[in-house]
């Protein structure tokens, strides 16, 4: 915007240009505020409902005090996960961000998905009745095999390579972020992988090698968590605090191509005259 200034007569003790004569000739460019900057960031609670969630069912793969159920664990997927994070990727579109309203919305509606498998008012589970070998491999088609339940060979490798490609997308994605970002999905890879290789090995009736894969496999997952809570420990301290954690900014090594290359218009003042 070009700043506009009105010569005064001081001597003659009035001003000569009114505003509207020095507006004369100039055009005016208003630049409307986006309304996604003015409001606050949501990402603190979603990955804090990621990390909590997470770092509970790492608790279950890698079998905590002999825990295997993760039935205890709906209010994390419904509530802490499901709402929290659904909820929080709708301000991240607003904000304009959609890597992050995708990878909020995929695992939260995957979380509330899953803990409402678990809920009886519901009757999902009891629809099947005794019938396991059908609930199994519905239950293999809708979730990721990492979970802690039986489900039959071909539906874990075809359910954990479907996932596990799309975690690929957002390990990709987070590679111009920073290095905590990578981190976590990086290693929630690691933790897909492992479990698919438990459930291969169970199936093949190692099933002393399988629980030792689901144990790292638990690790890797418990060690994603921390990364998402060392990430609401620098949002946190950023907004209250007002200094930050090292993320290891990694946006240098990747220069986004500019999509207009235009030469941007120059705007030429004028002179103002009496």
């Amino acid at each position: 915007m070009v700043d506009i200034i009105g010569s005064k007569d001081l001597e003659s003790g009035h001003i000569k240009d009114t505003q509207a004569e020095s507006l004369r000739g100039y055009s005016i460019h208003v630049v409307p505020q986006s309304f996604g900057s003015t409001i606050g960031s949501p990402t603190a609670l979603a990955i804090g409902a990621f990390a909590t969630t997470l770092t509970t069912l790492s608790c279950a793969l890698m079998g905590f005090r002999g825990l295997s159920n993760t039935d205890v664990f709906v209010a994390n997927f419904n509530f802490v996960a499901g709402i929290g994070m659904v909820i929080s990727a709708q301000w991240e579109l607003v904000r304009g961000n959609s890597y992050g309203y995708t990878v909020l919305s995929a695992f939260g509606l995957f979380y509330a998905g899953f803990g409402a498998l678990d809920i009886p008012f519901l009757g999902i589970t009891a629809a099947y009745g005794n019938d396991t070998v059908q609930y199994n491999n519905a239950v293999g088609f809708f979730v990721l095999s990492m979970f802690p339940r039986t489900i039959n060979r071909e539906i874990a490798k075809l359910t954990e390579k479907v996932w596990s490609v799309f975690n690929i997308f957002f390990l990709i994605g987070s590679f111009p972020i920073n290095v905590v970002y990578i981190g976590i999905f990086f290693f929630v890879q690691l933790a897909f992988t492992l479990v698919s290789a438990s459930y291969f090995c169970a199936a093949d009736g190692n099933a002393a090698t399988a629980a030792a894969l689901k144990k790292v496999a638990g690790a890797f997952a418990f060690i994603a968590g921390m990364f998402g809570y060392y990430t609401v420990g620098h949002l946190m301290c950023q907004e209250a605090l007002f200094f930050d954690f090292p993320m290891g900014d990694t946006s240098r090594f990747f220069k986004r191509k500019l999509n207009d290359q235009r030469p941007v218009p120059q705007h030429h003042e004028k002179e103002c005259r009496a």
